[in-house]
Formats: C-alpha cells, sequence, structure tokens
C-alpha cells in the first residue's frame, strides 16, 4: 500500500499492536488479495455480470440521491410493490462502483426483489463519515420515492461484502434516521458478507495509510457498537472459509453482539467462497445466501 500511515497507527516490528498480533502479522491479516492469485478477476466478474443485467433488464441508471456528483445509484425494478434490496459494494472503501454493483440483479428481479445498486464516494477523497451519511442518504432518498418506483417501502434489505458489509452495519444502527425524515426501521433487514464491523485494528493496520482514521472515528463507524437493542430486526451473515482468521473472527463477534441484544440472525456458512466470491452466491437462486436475504424481503412476492 502507498501513503504514510496517520500519527495514530503503530510501526513496531515485532511488538504486539492488536490481540497479540504484531504489524507485519495484523496487515496480513487484513490484506483480503493474498487470498486468491488475482482478485480482479473476481472484480471484472462483478462488472461483467453488471454489464449483462444492465442489458438484459429494465434499470434506471444513474439516479441522484446527492449533491455530489458521486451520489448516485443504479435501480433495477421489479414491478408495483415489489420490496427491495439495496446492495452496497466493497473495495475496501476506494474502489469500485454502481458499474459493478448489480450482478445479483437478474436473479432478484426474477424472484420479484428490485434491486438498488449503490455508488458512494471514494476514500481518500471523502472521509468515511461522509461514506456512512452518503449511504444513509440514499437509503432515505429510497424511501421517499418508493411510490414513484414502485416499491414497497415497509420491505427494504440492505446488504454488502467487505466494506460494503461495514456500510451495511451502520445502515442497522440506531440514531440517524430522524435527521432524514425516515422511521426507525426503515431497513427491514440486513445482510453481511466478510463484513467489517470493529475498525480499531483497521485503524491500527495498512488500511489506515488512506482511511486516515483515528481512535475516535474507528469507534463511532463501528458497528459492533451500534447495535439496537431488541428491535428484532433480521440479519444474515456470511464469510467465506477461506478468508483470514480476523475477517471470520469479526463476523463471529458481530452476531454474537446482535444475538445478545435481542435481535434475530442468521450465519451462512461457506465451505468454499474466499472473500471476493462469496458474495457471488447472491446472485444464484440455488444458494443459502439468496435464500436468507430473499426470506428477509418477506419471499419477494408482490
Amino acid at each position: 500500500m502507498t501513503g504514510p500511515r496517520t500519527v495514530d497507527t503503530p510501526d513496531r516490528a515485532g511488538s504486539a499492536v492488536y490481540r497479540g498480533l504484531d504489524q507485519a502479522a495484523l496487515d496480513r491479516e487484513y490484506r483480503a488479495r493474498d487470498q486468491v492469485p488475482d482478485f480482479t478477476i473476481y472484480t471484472r466478474r462483478y462488472a461483467e455480470m453488471t454489464a449483462a443485467a444492465r442489458a438484459s433488464l429494465a434499470v434506471h441508471e444513474g439516479l441522484s440521491y446527492g449533491d455530489s456528483e458521486a451520489e448516485t445509484l443504479d435501480l433495477y425494478p421489479a414491478g408495483e410493490g415489489a420490496p427491495l434490496f439495496v446492495y452496497i459494494h466493497g473495495g475496501y472503501w476506494r474502489l469500485l462502483g454502481r458499474e459493478d454493483s448489480g450482478f445479483m440483479a437478474p436473479a432478484f428481479v426474477q424472484a420479484g426483489c428490485a434491486v438498488a445498486a449503490l455508488n458512494y464516494g471514494l476514500a481518500p477523497a471523502v472521509t468515511l463519515d461522509e461514506i456512512v451519511r452518503q449511504c444513509r442518504a440514499a437509503v432515505a432518498w429510497l424511501w421517499h420515492k418508493a411510490d414513484r418506483f414502485g416499491i414497497d417501502r415497509r420491505r427494504i434489505v440492505v446488504g454488502g461484502s467487505s466494506a460494503g458489509g461495514h456500510l451495511a452495519g451502520m445502515l442497522l444502527a440506531p440514531g440517524w434516521h430522524a435527521e432524514l425524515g425516515v422511521p426507525e426501521d426503515v431497513v427491514a433487514g440486513g445482510m453481511a458478507a466478510s463484513g467489517l464491523f470493529d475498525l480499531e485494528p483497521i485503524r491500527l493496520s495498512e488500511i489506515n495509510s488512506w482511511m486516515s482514521l483515528d481512535a475516535e472515528t474507528a469507534r463511532r463507524n463501528s458497528p459492533l457498537y451500534k447495535v439496537p437493542q431488541g428491535v428484532g430486526t433480521p440479519l444474515v451473515l456470511t464469510v467465506g472459509a477461506h478468508e483470514q482468521g480476523e475477517f471470520k473472527r469479526q463476523t463471529a463477534e458481530f452476531a454474537a453482539a446482535w444475538r445478545a441484544a435481542g435481535n434475530l440472525v442468521h450465519e451462512v456458512p461457506a465451505p468454499d467462497r474466499h472473500h471476493f466470491d462469496v458474495v457471488l452466491d447472491l446472485a444464484d437462486p440455488a444458494s443459502a445466501l439468496f435464500e436468507a436475504t430473499m426470506r428477509m424481503t418477506g419471499g419477494g412476492g408482490r
């Protein structure tokens, strides 16, 4: 990775930085690309499958939900009164976009569920606080515009992979709804694949060279510390069996926190998946991840 570390990021070779991991080990744990010989094979697949979805389905491309150029989304409708799955891409908050994020749309639309593929501003040009704000603004915009696009605003489910899983977690957090004029139950369910729910190790890793998190910002934007209490919102979690231990730990701890707060969680095993292909199961109607996610929408029926 390039760029200087922030002053809050230790660089002490051989000494423990986080949970007994030294700096090199911590960086390896969160270097997801090391799981495969070439991660761009999978990012190209996201883009190719999204291009095919755009060619085969009705789609509203580049809808603006905010003032900045980045605040756009693609909406794949599924008929009047359809539920909506809002997908938030990963890429460690600095890569990818809506052009890579509609790969699951054919499967969802066929099942009667609309899809919104979000775009948001990328780090380091924008802060994590701003990225979170944009994603919340997008969901609020979709809720307010639901009648225009035939969406059942009572059945909006959010999901994402990696950094997108983190952002889905922040959409499930309490306390932001009134400012945007939406009810606290605006999100009916959430899905996170290989999500990042505690950002303290991210702050201490090489990723902070472009995220520039301090301790307060990391804590403020950690879904693990913003779990809603007793609302019963369903959450689907998955992580590839071939992923590093830290990704598995993050998912397990978030699942435990979600259950402890009296909420519903369904952990979907992914025995033959890694960080980049686990989310592709959303495009497969026969997969457990697709089934569990669709169940949160009420089955996709209109």
